[in-house]
This record gives C-alpha cells, structure tokens and sequence, in this order.
C-alpha cells in the first residue's frame, strides 16, 4: 500500500473510477518511475541516435521518437543534450503529441505550450515550414518555453504571451492544427511529485474544469474547417476530462471526437460517471493509468472541426483580415515546394550567390561596415534566404516566418520571439546568436570545428571556457567519431593552417554553439545564460 498522504475525496473517486482495479492502481504508487526522453527528428534519424547515445536505451513502444533512459544516465549532463538532439519528457506526456497529425507547411497552435515538451515535438514535425504559434499565459514560463524551443532549434516559432481569449480575438478559424494541453489539478503526477497532492487540495477539479471549459472552446474558435485539435490534461478527474469534451460537444456543434492513433495499453473514455452522462462519442477519448502503463496518469481527446460547404468557406477565407489568409498559404508553401526543387539542382556556390544578393536587398538601411560584416559572415552559410522574411530591428536581425512578416502583426498580440535569432550588429561586426547556431547544420555553416561527444573541450566550451586545438587539428585535418563533408576537407587539406574567425562548434557532427578561433586557441561564444555551473 502506498506511503503516500492520498486526499479522501480523491481516492473515493478513483474507487468509482476503477472498481475492481483500485488496489492494482494504489499499488502503482509504489512502482518505479519511469524517465523518458524524446528524440528532436528535426536534427538527426533515430538510427543515428542510437548509434551515438552513450545511455541504457529502450524504444517507449507506443511514442515512435521515444526512449526510457536509466536514471543514473543523467542525459542532461552531456553534450548531445545542449546540441538539442532530445528531449526529457516522462513518457505519458509525449503522447498527445505523437497523436497529433502535425504535417510540414501547416499552421499549428500550442495554446498552453510552457514548458515546451508538446510544442518542440511539434515542431520538430513541421521541418522548418509553416508556422508554430507557442503561447503561454505566464510571462517565466512563456521564457522557458522560449528556450526550449531556441535549444531544439526550431525556426519558425512565434512565441506569444496571451490569454487564451485574446488569443482566439485575433486568430478566428486560423490553424490547421491546435494543441490543447490545458491547465489542471495534476493528479496523474500525484506519484512523480508528491508535492503536487498540496496544490490539489487549494485548488481541486472543480475549479479547473471552469477554466479548461474556456480555453477549449476558444481553441476550437481557432481552428480552420477540417483542422483538427488535441485536448489533454495529466488528471483522472472525469470533470476536467469528458465533461469538458461533453461541453465542448454540446457549445460547438461542429466539432466531433475522431479516432486516434491507439494502442494495447490505453483505456477507453468515460460515456458517463457518478450519475452523470457524457456524449458517447467520449468512448473514443484515450486514458493512460500508471498501473497499466509504464508512464503517469493522461488523458487525451482527439477533435475535428467538420466542414462548411465549400463555397462559404472559401469566401470566408478570401476575406479574413487575419495575418496569412488561405491563399497566401498556398503560396507560400507552392513557393517553399519550388525553392526546395531548384535548390536541389543549385551548387553550394550558387546558393550563396543569391543569399547573399537577398541580404544585400534586406539590409539596405545598413552602413558599409555593416553590410560587409554580414556578408563576410554569411560567405560561410549555405541557406535558401528570402530578404522579404529578413528583419532587422535596432541592432537585431531576425529571419520570421512567412505568416508573421511585415506589419501584419504589428500592434495586435505580444510575444516574446517572432522567428528565428540570427545574431547582433555591433559597429563594425556581426555577432551571430544562440539560436542560430542550433538552427545550423554542418551541411550549412562550412567552418566547423567536430569533437567527439566524450572530448573533456565540449563541457569545458558549455562552462564558457576557451580551450586549445593540438597542432593536428589547428593544421586543418579532420578530426572527431563523424567524417567531415567532403568540400570541408578539401579546404582544409589545400592549407597549412585553419583561418580565424568564427566556427560552429559540433559534437559528433551536432552544432552546440559559436567559438571563435585565434591561432591554436577557441574563444568561448557560448552566451553566458546558457552555460553550465
């Protein structure tokens, strides 16, 4: 029998709840946690993670991109995990994700996205097209949300800072696909964080089920036609689970529980509980239990917004004043479609000629030294860039998504970050950022400097410190568990010495941030925020 103080009221629910499987479910309390980590898909292939993870790796067999890790791995401390390559994310928690059909190109919403776990995975799926709004309410964990995201390295975020109302004020029938992980009493983390059990008890089911009654109906105000949302919670209580969903059916007419992405271990939704009935279509919502699962306890509903007949919901896109109407979309993903093709048949050469015109064309406002610290910089990146997406605000630059560009958001919603940080302009230098480096590759920045993830230099370099290249490596030959690209080492072999400047500094062939180098020493670049005590 558990040790822990479980509260009555909570433990008579869970009797009614469960029935003859209470005392398996109280025994799960004492049961072992489980550590999960989730693989950022975005950076590298599961086969290659494999390959290169010094942990005790096992596949989570219901979440394509997840592991269980042993404790005693302490996956944080290595360097893989400040290049962004995973996630940590216990287990249950990375499902409402998984079970989200997010595609590249498409418009998608976390609304209650701190701390990042739901909205990296998300991410992740978009391959760096379309757009991913990440909002969070509370302006800490709208900043942790932000840094989680900048770590995974993706690139089209716009992080936002909003209620949930005004929120659905300024993007009516906008995503195509929206992720609602609502606020709630917690107590499927009851076994992970006892500490929970005391903020249950100040604020209990009843008052979050108010709360999650709104913000789900003003997710489903956002979402387009034939879009698609999850709602989730880490709570049993059928109060801020189906009846949410019951409410929701019964105030939007239009939306509908589908079918989700199943498996052997989940447990059905509730059609009724304690008297009250649900909409039966609540059977298709999925439950986890920790007595049957290796995970905690979740919950999860997949919705559809159904269709409008075709002619009214084509002029309501024509006129929505919204930022990126249906047109634009098409566009801008047709445009992406072609750019990919022709990039395709392009030299690297080739491709930093025409980035390198489109920065001309962006930073026409900029002095001489200016412009020829940028494109001094970035002679070395090979990346498609479109100067319309370029903004340089004060001395920052930033690369926004096509949704968000111009002025169209200009004054209607505060956010923390519009798109990708590329770096500062100082008076006679560019200063590239954080967040770009983990949004590069060593396919497109050519100097980089790879160590294997076991080198001593890598914790140094994310402690801030500088470190020393041996006469080997400062003579430009290849070194690191990875082979240098091709074009990489026939630079390097035709010189007697690397040259100064700037360089990504890679693990096993992974970016984790900007050194700088002079003669035989790396100059520390990793910003001061990030490193490691």
């Amino acid at each position: 029998m558990t040790q822990l103080q479980l509260p009555e009221s909570f433990l008579k629910m869970m009797r009614k709840l469960l029935g003859e499987e209470y005392d398996a479910f109280l025994e799960g309390f004492d049961g072992r946690r489980q550590f999960g980590l989730r693989v950022n898909t975005s950076k590298m292939e599961l086969e290659e993670f494999e390959r290169i993870a010094p942990f005790h790796l096992r596949k989570i067999p219901w979440i394509p991109e997840g592991y269980f890790y042993e404790e005693e791995d302490a996956p944080a401390r290595h360097p893989f995990y400040a290049a962004g390559l995973f996630y940590l994310q216990e287990p249950s928690a990375m499902t409402p994700a998984s079970r989200l059909p997010v595609q590249p190109g498409e418009r998608v919403l976390d609304l209650c996205a701190a701390p990042g776990g739901k909205a990296t995975a998300l991410g992740a799926r978009l391959r760096g097209e379309g757009l991913l709004v990440a909002n969070d309410i509370n302006t800490a964990r709208a900043k942790a949300l932000l840094r989680n995201l900048e770590l995974c390295g993706i690139s089209t975020a716009f992080v936002t800072n909003e209620p949930p109302y005004v929120m659905a004020e300024r993007y009516p029938e906008y995503f195509d696909k929206i992720m609602v992980d609502a606020p709630c009493s917690g107590e499927g983390m009851f076994r992970k964080n006892p500490a929970v059990i005391d903020a249950w008890q100040e604020k209990g089911p009843e008052y979050f089920s108010r709360l999650q009654k709104e913000i789900i109906l003003h997710g489903a105000d956002m979402l387009r036609p034939g879009g698609q949302m999850l709602y989730s919670t880490c709570t049993f209580s059928p109060a801020e689970n189906e009846s949410v969903i019951a409410h929701l059916l019964r105030e939007r007419p239009e939306m509908e529980v589908i079918p989700m992405e199943d498996y052997e271990g989940f447990s059905h939704g509730l059609t009724s509980f304690d008297g009250e009935s649900f909409h039966e279509s609540c059977s298709l919502c999925r439950r986890i239990f920790p007595h049957k699962m290796a995970g905690e306890g979740h919950f999860m509903a997949l919705l559809r917004k159904k269709e409008e007949e075709e002619a009214r919901s084509d002029n309501m896109w024509s006129e929505n004043v919204q930022p990126g109407n249906a047109q634009m979309e098409e566009d801008s993903c047709g445009k992406r479609k072609k750019d990919k093709k022709k990039r395709k048949k392009t030299s690297r050469q080739n491709q930093r000629d025409d980035q390198n015109k489109n920065w001309w064309d962006a930073c026409r406002g900029l002095d001489k030294e200016q412009r020829q610290a940028l494109a001094e910089f970035f002679s070395h990146v090979c990346l498609p860039i479109q100067s319309e997406r370029i903004d340089i605000r004060g001395d920052k630059i930033y690369y926004v998504p096509e949704e968000t560009r111009a002025d169209r958001m200009s004054g209607r919603i505060h956010f923390l970050r519009n798109g990708l940080y590329m770096g500062d302009l100082k008076k006679k230098r560019f200063e590239p950022s954080q967040p770009f480096a983990l949004a590069l590759s060593r396919e497109t920045f050519d100097s980089c400097l790879n160590f294997s993830g076991e080198d001593e230099r890598l914790q140094r370099y994310l402690r801030g410190e500088s470190f020393q290249l041996n006469a080997e490596e400062q003579a430009g030959i290849s070194f690191g568990r990875q082979k240098e690209p091709a074009e990489q080492i026939e630079r390097q072999s035709s010189q007697t010495a690397l040259p100064n400047g700037w360089y990504l500094i890679l693990a096993d062939g992974y970016p984790l941030g900007f050194g700088k180098l002079a003669g035989q020493t790396v100059k520390n670049k990793y910003p001061a925020g990030w490193r490691k005590n």
